[in-house]
Formats: structure tokens, C-alpha cells, sequence
């Protein structure tokens, strides 16, 4: 699909910059010839919690076009024990930034959600139109509940005010710049932290939570990034989206996912673990399936490009680097 907006000349504000997701975007936006202008403010530059601070940055900054990755994310048991904080921290964060994008007139706003958005017992794959049809996984609903609040405000600007507001709805992501800390981690670097030190302790097994039965689609977070510039310049939901029964958000993945289980081994077999994987059935096993249907993202001509086998050698790669 050809191009229906130029980022070359834009003022592309990261926010959420210096996490994973921000980190990946710059490396991305970078490669654009000619180079876009990035603004990228660290948290103590920019408190996005803070609306005065928010509105007045903007003022001096001027940026064209925002992308939204600042978020408070976490793990299940993160998630579970700081309900409040995720999701209060998130609201106030990505409504300051969504009414001051709105309020200054910028051109293209983008706004990555999750997976989490969707019922925790859906059809599979889950599409986008199956938001809000049941209830949430209560171990993030609290920060799904953000999320979603923040697709219905861009939703509603985009309605009543024909403000440019688009959405992205990444599944489990992954990669260079993720959070290895136990308490705060997500599923796949929590294992490759954990069993990456077992090997080099010599432990001879490894305890994991839950069943390992679940099943999960894991997405590198540069194809992520690169999704994001090509929705910013290919995706226009049209004025009349409810109507002709579209979505301003769309879904990012890779169309596959795998068990629990079947992602230990894989992780064991690239560290070179030869221990047992104990598995914790007192621990929550989460939702039991969520893969994304990714129809529309391959219909506009968008695709992962990096297989899990790949993106995994990079991020033990990037934990050996970082940590060792």
C-alpha cells in the first residue's frame, strides 16, 4: 500500500522513549530518509503524569506527530499486587498526552494498547471487533481497563472532533531493552533470566509458574516499531468508522503462538540448559489462549519479520550484555 503520510519532515515526540518499546521506535524512526526530528524526552525531563508539565512541553516542543509507548507495565504478579497504581499511573499518563496531542493540533497520534484488552475467554484467533464482548483476565484488568479507556478517548475525538487518533494492539512483546527484574518481567524474559542462571549455577532444575499450558504469540519489539511507522503512514480509518463497521486500532503479531512449556524448552535449548523444568500449579496460569488475528495489519501489507527461534538468540544475547 502506498504511503499516505510523510514522517520525513514531521516532529515525532517518543513518549516513553528510554523503555523497550521507545527505544525500539528510535532505532526505527532513525532509519527514515530523511530523518524525521526526534524528541524524545527522559521521565525526568517530561513527567507525563503530570498535565501541567504535559501541556507545557508541548507549548515549547511543538511536536507533529506523538506516539504513545509510556505505559506502567508488568507481570502477573505485578500486575496482581499494584491494581490501583497500574491503573491510575495510566490513565493520568495517556490522557495527558492524548488531549494535549488533541488540544495542539497534532497532525497523527498513535496509541499502542495490548493484548490484555481483550476477554479473557475469546474465540481464537481474537479479533478486533471482539473488544469489550466479555470479561477481562482479572490478573491485568486493572491496566486493561486503562488501556481501553484509552482507545475509547481516541475513538471519541476521532468521532466528534475528526481528530487523527490511531491505535495498535501489540501482542506479548520481547527483545532488545526488556525487563529482566523477577518482580516486574513479563513471561519470556523472566525465563530467559531464569534459566540463563541456573546454567551458569549448574542447577539442575528450574521451578516456573503455573501449568506451562497456556498458550502465547510473542512479537520482537522491532517489528513492533517498524509496524508503528507503517501504520503512521499507511493506516486511515475512515471519517465514518462505526458505520462501515471498521476500527481506528488494529492488531500486531505474528499470527502464531505456542505453549508455555514449548517456550522453556526453546529458551533452554539456545541457553543450553540441560536441567528439568519444574512447573508451579499453585500459581496463576493467566489467560488460557490469546492469539491475535492479524487479517487486517496483512491485508494493508504488513508482517513480522522476525521468527521466535531469531528474536529469542537476540534477547539472551542482550541479557548476557546487560547483566553478565
Amino acid at each position: 500500500m502506498n504511503k499516505i503520510f510523510n514522517l520525513s519532515s514531521e516532529r515525532i515526540f517518543i513518549a516513553g522513549a528510554y523503555g523497550m518499546v521507545g527505544k525500539a521506535l528510535f532505532r526505527t524512526i532513525e532509519k527514515i530518509n530523511p530523518k524525521p526530528i526526534i524528541l524524545a524526552p527522559s521521565r525526568s525531563d517530561l513527567d507525563c503524569s503530570k498535565a501541567d508539565d504535559v501541556y507545557d512541553w508541548f507549548k515549547r516542543n511543538k511536536p507533529t506527530v506523538v506516539i504513545i509507548a509510556a505505559a506502567k507495565v508488568g507481570g502477573i504478579l505485578f500486575n496482581s499486587k499494584n491494581p490501583a497504581d497500574f491503573i491510575l499511573d495510566n490513565l493520568k499518563i495517556q490522557n495527558n498526552l492524548i488531549e494535549a496531542s488533541w488540544r495542539f493540533g497534532i497532525k497523527r497520534l498513535l496509541f499502542l494498547g495490548s493484548s490484555c484488552i481483550y476477554p479473557k475467554l475469546c474465540n481464537q484467533p481474537i479479533k478486533e471487533e471482539y473488544l469489550l464482548t466479555g470479561s477481562l483476565e482479572n490478573t491485568n484488568e486493572y491496566y486493561a481497563i486503562a488501556k481501553i479507556a484509552g482507545i475509547k478517548l481516541c475513538e471519541g475525538l476521532r468521532r466528534q472532533y475528526g481528530f487523527d487518533a490511531i491505535c495498535l494492539m501489540p501482542t506479548n512483546l520481547y527483545g532488545k531493552g526488556d525487563n529482566y527484574d523477577p518482580l516486574q518481567s513479563h513471561v519470556l524474559p523472566a525465563m530467559v533470566k531464569r534459566i540463563f542462571e541456573a546454567k551458569i549455577n549448574n542447577f539442575k532444575e528450574v521451578k516456573c509458574w503455573g501449568t506451562g499450558k497456556p498458550r502465547r504469540e510473542f512479537l520482537y519489539v522491532d517489528d513492533l516499531a517498524d509496524a508503528c511507522i507503517f501504520c503512521l503512514e499507511r493506516f486511515m480509518p475512515s471519517k465514518d468508522f462505526y458505520a462501515n463497521d471498521e476500527s481506528i486500532y488494529l492488531n500486531i503479531g505474528t499470527g502464531k503462538d505456542l505453549s508455555i512449556r514449548e517456550l522453556a524448552e526453546i529458551i533452554s535449548l539456545e541457553i543450553g540448559f540441560k536441567g528439568r523444568i519444574i512447573w508451579d500449579s499453585s500459581k496463576p496460569d493467566g489467560t488460557p489462549q490469546k492469539l491475535l488475528d492479524i487479517s487486517r495489519i496483512k491485508a494493508l501489507g504488513w508482517q513480522a519479520k522476525t521468527s521466535l527461534k531469531d528474536g529469542i538468540k537476540k534477547s539472551i544475547l542482550d541479557f548476557e550484555r546487560r547483566y553478565i
